[in-house]
């Protein structure tokens, strides 16, 4: 797992750690340390910490005036155990919210495994956006997690699955994606938007 970067092609047009309304404002990288893992693998030392001990993310792309958001994430998404949705929700998406993001996109391609637990931090995040048409969808989920996701039935609250499974991004501009996203929403395709 240390040899899988978070996306870097967008970093001409944006990086979190010079953003000064971003989380990881400030943060300084290392490009030989490694000191984050995975369980006991270690991962590369571009990944964010956010507060949990078995997922990171990278935030890639954030368009403050038209209110979105992209973030990479990578590892095992547990609510069950660490409650990871809280610290999604604590640590990045109430600071995106209170600088005016509304829709959240979450690439979950390096998504390992997904435990749910209840849903009621996602029903809380969409209830913060729906006012303002926000959405939060999962790209490429995994058959394994989508079924996981499912059963914790975040169906409700997240785009997740179907049309957003195989979504290529990757070498595609930001701004592109977004559109793509959106046009999939205003396609009516699973969409939770209000």
């Amino acid at each position: 797992m240390h040899d899988i970067e978070p996306y870097y092609k967008w970093r001409d047009q944006y990086i979190a750690s010079e953003d000064e309304n971003s989380p990881f404002y400030g943060r300084e990288y290392s490009e030989f340390t490694f000191s984050n893992k995975i369980y006991n693998y270690f991962i590369h030392p571009q990944w964010d910490e956010f507060g949990s001990a078995t997922i990171y993310m990278k935030i890639l792309y954030v368009d403050y005036a038209r209110g979105y958001c992209h973030i990479e994430l990578i590892g095992e998404w547990n609510d069950c155990l660490n409650n990871d949705i809280m610290f999604i929700k604590r640590e990045i998406a109430d600071h995106l919210y209170a600088n005016g993001i509304r829709k959240f996109t979450l690439f979950c391609d390096n998504v390992l495994n997904f435990h749910g637990s209840d849903n009621s931090y996602y029903e809380e995040w969409l209830d913060d956006i729906a006012e303002d048409q926000g959405w939060i969808c999962l790209l490429n989920t995994q058959d394994h997690v989508e079924r996981e996701m499912e059963a914790t039935e975040l169906q409700y609250y997240v785009n997740f699955g179907g049309v957003f499974s195989d979504i290529q991004w990757q070498g595609k501009k930001p701004e592109t994606v977004q559109m793509l996203i959106e046009g999939l929403m205003h396609a009516g395709a699973k969409s939770l938007s209000y």
